[in-house]
């Protein structure tokens, strides 16, 4: 049926107004699109464009160079060596195997280094360097680099790594460095993101863990381009970072070395002390270990070895150990006396051999006991009962508050691992820990430097040097922070000097005096003589059987038995300039063992060397001459004409 021309016209208006709204429609969906490309373009350009810089630059950080440690004379201790290594590339390599096989044709590699290459290099991505090889030596190195054509995928580098030149010496006192591990990140509460670069190292004890802040330097970075799966391209741009501050500590390295080779063979601690400021001179534990072992990664036997061993030569017996004083505790005990006024130098003690208290007897070591006794008498002989008597009429918190006012029983601030406290007792520290009142024996106990009281050799050298000086020196570390001298403290301890005078002089007769238990360990040059002390530590009871039969000698008992040997001195006496203790563990007799060790440190200390054996008794200068001979000291430390300064 034809339409009519009517209806066509009708139809096509219709058509018209829809073409006219979809156009419309059309055209506002382009000018939309057309505004929003405009939008990003143009207003968000900036934007999209670091998100595109971000997609292609990656930002690495670059570790600093770790600051260096050095003893007193500007000897390196702690120093960053060339690490020469070889890394492989998996995608220029291609046959991994196969060049590794051309590569152990010129350096050494054990099997096992072998698969762990292969292992990590099948773990990591294509582009990612493996390592194959680290800590070669220069030779090594130089012959894998001429023959890197024939060796794809192989690339020579060149790091750093932590060395501790002079090994076991420092190692109690320096530390050493290690691997950033989770049990170190879970202590932080907001990591340096230096933490997160593999294999970074910081420090895990001693000096370099308590200065890590100092020592670890701030972070560079490096700009670099990659592609689409991350590989790198090329390097951009580098701002290398700040290296950490150097520290210089106050320890002699010529007396640290002869005092750890002095001590071989015993499980013993020494520490030195500079009577005018503080400084240590030296601070020794034996045995000791290389801590270079640690930061190359020490093998399982090494370190069996090292905690099997019954000496425990990874614990810091200067510091952390805490022994009973014994008899050098006696120079506390008078000079609270002389201090409270319930005695004076020349007045005296009767000594039968024992004094009776508390339905008990407390023996003194001379069984046949030492007569009428003052002061002097009493340290120069070390009498036992003199010292049980005065210490009940001075009272124990008395005694406690002098024994803290020379450094025991005192945590002191250095940078070392797990410091000793220590124990001075006193009335309220009894009810405190035990719940106990104090008892008329723990007094007499602890007049003798035995029951409850411990001090470290550390303590007992700042113990010792307060009394040569008066005045309150503390104990210092580090002497420089990048060439920046550290704060000394020895202060007026307002000790009367006739009452330091008196127990000074009783010192002086230990040592220097036929009778005083320090006598065979005198020194016979003026001008380097040293006063002393010795003590004698039980580490168990005798029984009233044993005493009745004799007591054992500490030679016929099993070593963890014998008894700890202690000596505390300084030198010279004229003017009082060094302060030493040395614990020898279950050494025995501390006139017979310790009282040597003290001499020849002091004398070491003193002369900045080998000891001159003039200074010795001629009786005693061949065997001294022999022992100094064999003793295992670093060369360098050794006169430059082969023979002994003894």
């Amino acid at each position: 049926m034809r339409r009519s021309e009517k209806d066509v016209e009708k139809s096509s208006g219709i058509i018209t107004r829809r073409a006219i709204v979809l156009g419309g429609l059309q055209l506002s969906m382009m000018g939309a699109l057309g505004l929003r490309l405009r939008h990003m373009q143009v207003e968000e350009a900036d934007e999209y464009r670091l998100l595109a810089e971000e997609n292609r630059i990656n930002v690495r950080l670059l570790a600093p160079q770790r600051g260096l440690i050095f003893d007193r004379n500007g000897r390196p201790v702690a120093q960053n060596d060339q690490n020469y290594r070889v890394v492989i590339v998996r995608e220029d390599a291609g046959d991994v195997e196969a060049v590794l096989t051309r590569l152990t044709g010129l350096i050494e590699l054990t099997p096992e280094e072998i698969e762990r290459t292969l292992r990590e290099v099948g773990r990591r991505s294509a582009f990612v360097p493996v390592t194959v090889k680290d800590q070669m030596p220069w030779e090594d190195l130089a012959r894998v680099a001429i023959n890197a054509p024939a060796l794809p995928g192989v690339r020579p580098e060149v790091g750093q790594t932590r060395n501790y030149p002079l090994g076991q010496d420092f190692a109690h006192v320096v530390g050493y460095v290690g691997p950033v591990s989770d049990y170190d990140l879970s202590k932080m509460e907001d990591p340096d993101p230096l933490m997160q670069i593999p294999k970074f190292q910081i420090g895990k004890s001693g000096v370099e863990a308590r200065m890590e802040e100092v020592l670890r330097g701030k972070a560079g970075n490096s700009q670099i381009e990659v592609n689409a799966v991350g590989r790198v391209m090329r390097e951009l741009s580098r701002t290398e970072g700040a290296s950490g501050r150097n520290l210089q500590l106050t320890i002699d390295a010529g007396v640290q070395n002869f005092t750890q080779a002095r001590l071989d063979g015993e499980s013993s601690g020494v520490v030195v002390v500079d009577c005018t400021n503080g400084d240590i001179i030296a601070a020794v534990s034996s045995p000791s270990f290389d801590p270079n072992l640690f930061v190359r990664g020490i093998s399982v036997a090494d370190y069996k070895s090292l905690t099997g061993n019954k000496y425990r030569p990874l614990a810091s017996k200067t510091v952390q150990g805490t022994y009973p004083p014994g008899s050098t505790f006696k120079m506390v005990v008078a000079l609270a006396a002389l201090e409270a006024g319930v005695i004076t130098p020349e007045g005296t003690e009767w000594c039968p051999g024992y004094l009776a208290a508390g339905g008990r007897r407390f023996h003194c070591w001379k069984s046949g006991g030492h007569g009428h006794v003052n002061l002097n008498g009493a340290i120069q002989q070390s009498c036992d009962v003199y010292f049980y008597e005065i210490a009940q009429k001075v009272g124990i918190d008395r005694v406690a508050a002098m024994a803290q006012r020379l450094g025991l029983g005192t945590r002191f601030d250095l940078p070392l691992s797990a410091i000793s406290e220590g124990i001075a007792p006193d009335k309220d520290w009894k009810r405190r820990s035990y719940g106990q009142d104090w008892l008329v024996g723990d007094t007499l106990n602890a007049s003798i430097g035995q029951g409850y009281v411990l001090a470290s050799p550390l303590q007992l050298a700042v113990m010792t040097a307060r009394i040569a000086s008066g005045n309150a020196v503390m104990p210092r570390l580090i002497k420089t922070i990048d060439g920046v001298e550290q704060p000394v403290s020895a202060e007026p301890m307002g000790i009367s000097p006739r009452h330091l005078r008196a127990v000074q002089t009783g010192m002086d007769s230990v040592s220097n005096t036929t009778r005083g238990t320090g006598y065979r360990s005198r020194v016979v040059d003026d001008a380097m003589r040293i006063a002393g002390k010795s003590g004698t530590s039980q580490v168990r009871n005798i029984t009233k059987a044993e005493r009745a039969r004799g007591v054992t000698r500490n030679d016929q008992l099993p070593w963890e038995r014998r008894d700890h040997a202690l000596f505390v001195a300084y030198g010279p006496v004229p003017s009082p300039r060094y302060a030493v203790a040395v614990i020898v563990e279950h050494g025995g007799g501390g006139s017979s063992v310790a009282a040597p060790i003290a001499r020849d440190v002091l004398l070491s200390a003193m002369t900045g060397g080998m000891p001159p054996l003039d200074a010795y008794p001629s009786s005693q200068r061949d065997g001294i001459a022999a022992r100094f001979e064999a003793m295992p000291m670093h060369e360098q430390f050794r006169p430059k004409d082969g023979k002994s300064r003894a």
